[in-house]
């Protein structure tokens, strides 16, 4: 397997090892915790909890309210644009690299749409999508969202990185 059938396996299944929407705490780390290798970073705040484990971060939600500590996950997010910059070994999570292989620092759109396409669903552009640097596509049948990069140069500073990001990569997966 490699990182690209990882990232169309998100977009299409929703999960991540087999932890996606719904999901505890314990089944998240269960799939790519602190007992496989992996570090992760717990930030709460206003009732959630963001868990931080460099290439994906989960959001959890209480459960109900009256049930003190039992979360469940609302959303989470493979953060690629995190890759380009942040090349210490702890960004992709020991069990992803282990299974998936190295992940590169870019993805091209067109790889991964001709990935998900192979899987038996289509992307469509989401027409809400307001913003002018990033477009927002929907994958069939999926709760995922992926924002590829339109502009790498929103602000028009003149100065793009020759080795950041470009038009056509992808910046990050959503599920929700």
């Amino acid at each position: 397997m490699s990182a690209l059938d990882f990232y169309a396996q998100v977009t299409t299944r929703g999960d991540v090892l087999g932890a996606g929407l719904g999901a505890t705490p314990d089944d998240w780390e269960a799939a790519l915790g602190a007992a496989l290798g992996a570090e992760f970073l717990d930030v709460p705040g206003g009732g959630l909890l963001r868990r931080d484990y460099g290439l994906v971060e989960i959001n959890f939600l209480p459960d109900q309210p009256e049930l003190q500590g039992h979360m469940s996950c609302f959303g989470f997010g493979v953060k690629i644009q995190r890759l380009l910059y942040d090349r210490s070994p702890n960004t992709v999570p020991p069990p992803l690299a282990r299974h998936y292989g190295p992940c590169a620092p870019r993805v091209a759109f067109k790889e991964l749409h001709v990935a998900v396409l192979a899987l038996g669903h289509t992307i469509e552009r989401d027409k809400s999508n307001t913003s002018r640097d990033m477009d927002r596509c929907r994958v069939s049948e999926s709760a995922a969202r992926i924002h590829v990069i339109v502009d790498p140069d929103p602000y028009e500073s003149g100065d793009p990185d020759p080795d950041g990001h470009q038009a056509g990569d992808i910046w990050s997966i959503d599920v929700w």
